[in-house]
């Protein structure tokens, strides 16, 4: 067996016999079946990638957060989006609340979607953009145009989601950044809906999953 829990077991190199002085047919079976063992383990393997389900087996860097938190911005400021909620962290983790890191080199497909609101009487703008170790990434931005309040206590809300392929070095981390032109703009969370009974809402949700090694490397 070579995979466990549909993943598939490393193959290390053989610890092979120390040689004898002389010709020796003990030794020389030992080392053969050492070896028959590591190609027939190897050779599981590779025949486990190669399967139909092959990509069952294989582990990949991606990371899955959200926050549980309401989040507002300065007006006319550039505002990182945080989280505060780990689902699912192999190889990708959040650090400082916002920069999302991964361990491996590569290009990383990152989703996100932001529940906005805007309980302001009069239309405004939201900008969201991304920031690659803390560089704004050319062309990533996107504006987002919010509705004004439909009355007092009954606020307009919108959801933005997209995503962008990006590409990190190993360490390297991607942030999601937003601006708005008024405080009445910004991420909502919500309690558990009724009729129907639905669950709770998100202020920010994102995830980043490996797609491919970078060319070269």
């Amino acid at each position: 067996m070579t995979t466990t829990s549909n993943y598939i077991r490393k193959v290390e190199p053989p610890a092979l016999p120390q040689a004898t002085e002389e010709y020796a047919r003990t030794y020389q079976d030992q080392s053969n079946n050492v070896l028959r063992l590591f190609f027939n383990r190897l050779t599981s393997s590779l025949n486990a990638i190669l399967s139909v389900n092959g990509g069952a087996n294989i582990q990949y860097p991606y990371g899955a957060f959200q926050s549980s938190v309401d989040q507002t911005a300065v007006v006319n400021t550039a505002t990182a989006m945080t989280f505060n909620v780990t689902d699912y962290s192999n190889g990708v983790s959040v650090v400082s609340n916002s920069n999302i890191t991964v361990t491996a080199a590569g290009i990383y497909n990152l989703q996100f979607s932001g529940q906005f609101e805007n309980t302001d009487n009069a239309s405004h703008d939201v900008s969201v953009w991304i920031r690659i170790n803390g560089t704004d990434v050319v062309g990533s931005n996107s504006i987002v145009g919010m509705s004004p309040r439909y009355s007092a206590g009954n606020y307009f809300h919108t959801i933005a989601a997209w995503n962008y392929f990006v590409e990190l070095q190993a360490n390297q981390y991607v942030a999601l950044w937003w601006s708005t032109d008024n405080t009445g703009v910004s991420l909502q969370t919500y309690a558990v809906g009724t009729s129907p009974t639905r669950p709770t809402t998100a202020s920010v949700i994102a995830t980043l999953s490996f797609v491919s090694a970078l060319q070269g490397a």
